[in-house]
Formats: structure tokens, sequence, C-alpha cells
């Protein structure tokens, strides 16, 4: 028979070591997005106070021209097809591009398309009324802080942003898991269920069931 005490000291020795590697897995994701963090923290505090009686700065956007385009026959085919256009005529790369009646028209009110793009500090937007001769381009021009509030809900900031906000994401998760995990190493159910981690659960439920209920 295998002897207890080896079989007992090779599982110590095998939780200590996946200890230090989530504890060092830890640690490179709180490097990695901890600019992240304060960036998305301090944006996210911002627009949680953008309405009510004392509503915080959002930034300004201001408005830096317009201009009236002529839009060619072919380019009238398809919100598609103008996008291209626009790309490859005007210099300006749609990266949305959102097909229908205005908001707020009433029912049955004819379709428009609206195209637009540029970065977190300069901006473009375009309204167009299908088979229509010409369009008007609106630019913008954001403040720092409107920027950064556009980047936190992944406005502007192009392929690259969306890449590096995911894996920012993705940090956050297993930053979380791999803390839940370190937390929890060494307690009982009835140690984690009073801990901090216990509280902060029952405070994100008790205000999470009114909102969603």
């Amino acid at each position: 028979m295998t002897p207890v005490a080896p079989i007992a000291a090779r599982a110590r020795t095998r939780n200590a070591r996946t200890h230090r590697w989530i504890r060092q897995l830890h640690l490179w994701i709180g490097a990695w997005g901890a600019i992240a963090a304060i960036i998305y923290g301090l944006t996210g505090l911002v627009m949680n106070h953008r309405i009510g009686d004392n509503p915080w700065p959002q930034g300004e956007s201001v408005e830096a021209g317009r201009a009236l385009i002529e839009v060619p026959a072919p380019a009238r085919a398809s919100a598609e097809a103008l996008s291209t256009w626009l790309r490859d005529s005007h210099q300006l790369d749609a990266q949305s591009i959102r097909k229908g009646a205005p908001r707020g028209a009433p029912e049955g009110a004819s379709e428009q398309w609206n195209l637009s793009g540029g970065n977190a500090r300069a901006s473009w937007a375009l309204q167009y009324r299908p088979g229509a001769a010409t369009a008007e381009v609106k630019h913008n021009r954001q403040d720092w802080l409107a920027a950064f509030n556009r980047l936190h809900k992944t406005v502007g900031g192009g392929f690259a942003w969306v890449l590096l906000s995911d894996s920012f994401a993705i940090a956050m998760l297993l930053l979380g898991m791999s803390g839940i995990w370190m937390w929890a190493r060494g307690r009982t159910p009835r140690q984690l269920v009073l801990s901090v981690l216990g509280a902060s659960l029952l405070v994100l439920l008790a205000v999470l069931a009114p909102a969603l209920a």
C-alpha cells in the first residue's frame, strides 16, 4: 500500500504550485489592465451621473462644419454602395450604417440611411434619403472627456481599439475569477458567506433584484 503521508505531501505541493501560478497570473493580468481599469472606471463613473438634477459634465462636442455633397447614381443603389463611394471619393470610412425611419418619426415615415465614422475626437455623420441627389455631412469635434466617453462605448476607436478593449474585458474576467479562487482557498463555505466576498454578492443581488424584476 502507498503511504498516506507521501500522497498528502504531493497533493499539498500541487496545490501550492497551482496557487503560485494563479497568483502570478492574477498579478500579470492586473498589470496589463491597470491603466484600462482606471480609464474605464473614471469614464464609467462620469457616465453613471450623466442624468439627474445635478448631472456631471460629459465633455463637449462642437460642430466643426457641414458640407453638402452630390451623390452619383451608382452610390444611390444601397447604403453599402454609398459607404464604398464615400470611402473612395471623400476618404470617409463609415464605421456604422443604420437604415430605417428616423428615430422618433411617425409610423410609415420614409426610410433614411445614417452613416457615421471618424475617431474618438473627430467624427462625422451623414443622413441620406434614398434616391436623393445630395447628402449632408456633418463634422464634429469632441474634447478629451467626450472622446474617452466615446471610447468607453467602443465608438471611434477602430478595429485595433475593439481588440484592445476586448483583451481588457477578458483580463477583467480572469482577474475576477482568479481573485475569487485565491480568496476561497483555505476557507470553508461558511467563512466565504461571512466574508467580504459574500457581502459583495449579497449587495449585488439586492441591487439587481429590483432593477431586473
